[in-house]
């Protein structure tokens, strides 16, 4: 049975993470991606999800610590925006050479310098050629269905690539709107 919420963009692609219960989320906070990341810890924080949540130093390490657990077979996902995908670039590159399923949600943001919160996919745009999937979504039913999807895409045998959702900062993160929250049930099926 679906449930219907009212919610933001950084809820529903959390409200998909928690329903595709991943084992490891690592992730450093960056605007507009924040309150995302604070949403899965809380969900954690309830036992809502059995995830392992790592509190790390930066982007870089986020994808590294992901690059491991992924190799010992953990589901794994991150997030990120803006001048943190630019940190993350290295290990970006290396897990998506070793084919790694890993799910990462990119809040798009401007990186025009000196700092800007603009909302817009220059960030992932940059790395489009990376041998990352990138979706882009249209609106928050759209983050939510992706994020889940995303999971089942990236861990096909026949696929076996990471994968990028990516959504717009401030718009999207922060605007609410209907969303339909498919069950536990439903997901797991």
């Amino acid at each position: 049975m679906k449930n219907i919420d009212v919610i933001n963009g950084n809820q529903a692609a959390a409200i998909g993470v928690k329903l595709a219960r991943p084992d490891v989320i690592a992730a450093y906070p960056i605007t507009p991606q924040t309150p995302l990341v604070e949403y899965l810890a809380q969900f954690v924080a309830n036992k809502e999800l059995d995830a392992r949540m790592c509190e790390v130093e930066s982007e870089h390490s986020a994808m590294s610590v992901l690059t491991g657990a992924s190799l010992a077979g953990a589901r794994t996902f991150t997030a990120t925006s803006s001048q943190g995908l630019a940190l993350m670039y290295e290990p970006y590159f290396r897990v998506s050479t070793l084919r790694l399923p890993i799910v990462m949600a990119i809040v798009n943001r401007e990186m025009i310098s000196p700092q800007t919160v603009w909302g817009g996919p220059q960030d992932s745009l940059t790395l489009r050629d990376a041998g990352w999937l990138q979706v882009y979504v249209e609106d928050n039913q759209e983050i939510l269905d992706m994020i889940i999807q995303g999971f089942k895409i990236a861990e096909d045998e026949r696929v076996l690539l990471t994968i990028n959702v990516c959504y717009d900062g401030f718009y999207l993160s922060h605007m609410t709107e209907r969303v339909e929250i498919p069950s536990q049930e439903q997901v797991d099926a």
